[in-house]
């Protein structure tokens, strides 16, 4: 279901879910651009993405997208590997970056909700959980290994230059593949197994920690 079908069904609900959904995807993105930073490329600080300004990252298409089809994006960090003196590291550590992002954000909400630990779940503890179940979502999608995915960086960063010249050559036409087998249902083991692993991680670490 598109945003559009929500916000003439539940305005509230619409505009909680587009800020939500909104600045988990910044915080991704913005997490690119700075690991792509401090490891030495500047490229995303000149463009003026290193902002939590949604306007910066608003990519038309995208949004439109999201709105009519529940499925959207925003403008990608423009990230020049090559300005990065180790290569490789930098593209899994910037790749991942965004991954890690998310899985942070979850887990902060996460923590959040259990130190209040609600007996009765009001707004507040709704939209918490909710923020925290995006961001698993995101981090989980974005680990699927087939281009332009973050999942297909990392595996680059870690495979040969065969692989990496096939995921390089397949990569103009990785939106249409993933778009395909989300329609057919295909990546949904996937995602729910990438689920399950990173709700365990934070359970555990909430555990330890409490």
């Amino acid at each position: 279901m598109g945003l559009i079908q929500l916000l003439f069904k539940d305005p509230v609900a619409f505009l909680i879910l587009s800020v939500l959904l909104l600045y988990s995807i910044i915080f991704h993105e913005l997490a690119h651009g700075w690991v792509a930073y401090k490891m030495g490329d500047p490229t995303a600080k000149w463009l003026g993405r290193l902002t939590l300004n949604p306007i910066k990252h608003l990519d038309l298409i995208g949004s439109l997208m999201l709105l009519v089809f529940g499925f959207g994006w925003a403008k990608p960090v423009p990230v020049n590997i090559e300005n990065i003196p180790n290569r490789r590291k930098g593209l899994i550590l910037v790749s991942s970056a965004g991954i890690v992002a998310n899985i942070i954000c979850a887990f902060i909400a996460l923590l959040i909700y259990r130190v209040f630990s609600p007996e009765h779940s009001g707004m507040p503890e709704q939209i918490i959980i909710l923020f925290a179940r995006i961001n698993i979502m995101l981090a989980a999608f974005n680990l699927i290994p087939i281009p332009p995915l973050d999942g297909s960086k990392i595996l680059m960063g870690f495979t040969s230059e065969s692989v990496t010249r096939f995921l390089v050559q397949i990569e103009p036409f990785g939106f249409f593949i993933v778009i395909g087998l989300l329609y057919i249902g295909a990546l949904n083991p996937l995602i729910n197994f990438f689920q399950y692993i990173i709700l365990t991680a934070i359970s555990l670490l909430l555990s330890a920690i409490m």
